[in-house]
């Protein structure tokens, strides 16, 4: 049975409840691990840290826009260290880290989690 991770930024917990809980509906049948973190930005570490303990990782949470230039060196930086290692590792890391405007947008879009699960479920079947 492949192991999987799935690594989630609860900064806004409802939210991040929403795609965890889209994800673990296509992961029934896989062994799955879930740990909480505060913010995106500490996705990346997480799942290196364990890199060789799992076959695949999800990455979900999300970031919200706000009045500063934050918003963009947190997306892209998270954003660039998943591709990193998922392109080291050669193991899939699905991204469900959305990035919105609004908290709406956000509550829109927890379809996400379950679209990253699908993508790692894919690359696992090659």
């Amino acid at each position: 049975m492949k192991k999987i991770l799935i690594v989630v930024a609860d900064y806004y917990k409802d939210i991040s409840f929403s795609l965890l809980n889209n994800a673990n509906k296509k992961l029934k049948k896989f062994s799955v691990k879930i740990i909480n973190v505060p913010g995106v930005f500490e996705i990346p570490v997480t799942i290196s840290k364990n890199i060789k303990k799992y076959d695949a990782f999800i990455a979900l949470g999300c970031v919200i826009k706000g009045e500063t230039p934050h918003f963009n060196f947190i997306s892209e930086a998270t954003t660039n260290a998943i591709m990193k290692l998922a392109i080291d590792s050669k193991k899939p890391i699905g991204n469900g880290v959305i990035t919105c405007l609004n908290k709406k947008q956000a509550k829109a879009r927890g379809k996400k989690g379950k679209e990253a699960a699908q993508a790692i479920i894919s690359i696992l079947s090659q």
